[in-house]
């Protein structure tokens, strides 16, 4: 390498000049015209297609229809304790989401997910409790002051 020499680093992409933001939002490339274009009028009648081959068992077909149908996750349920009940103990509760995953009730992102909204109740119910007392000493100072 030559002492002076510069060097060049290559822009990925196809570097727009200053103010030139690129392509307007919602701006349709050729091909997507084009394919637009050819459908209009058939809409109808591929879509009537594309259940037929649902209803004949084409799994792309099935997918593409039940996808945004069918829940994306499956229904958890372990037994636990009444998070509301006054005698309530989250360690216990936190102990059976862990027992569930060790035993492979239901896979440890399951458990995780249900140890974080066990969290946010317990840190929702804390809450509450603080400005439950923080009102109820605002009200005792309240009597306890003079009257001016």
């Amino acid at each position: 390498m030559e002492s002076g020499a510069e060097i060049k680093l290559k822009v990925r992409g196809r570097p727009f000049t200053k103010g030139n933001g690129g392509r307007k939002p919602g701006a349709r490339n050729r091909a997507t015209q084009v394919a637009a274009a050819l459908l209009e009028g058939e809409a109808e009648e591929l879509i009537k297609k594309a259940i037929e081959l649902a209803k004949d068992g084409n799994v792309a077909m099935l997918k593409m229809f039940l996808g945004p149908i069918l829940p994306r996750e499956r229904l958890v349920q372990i037994e636990l304790p009444n998070a509301t009940a006054s005698d309530h103990d989250p360690v216990e509760t936190l102990a059976r989401v862990i027992g569930a995953v060790t035993e492979g009730k239901i896979s440890p992102s399951e458990g995780a997910a249900i140890a974080s909204l066990l969290e946010s109740y317990r840190r929702t119910v804390e809450f509450s409790e603080v400005v439950q007392r923080i009102d109820e000493l605002e009200a005792a100072l309240a009597k306890a002051r003079p009257p001016m």
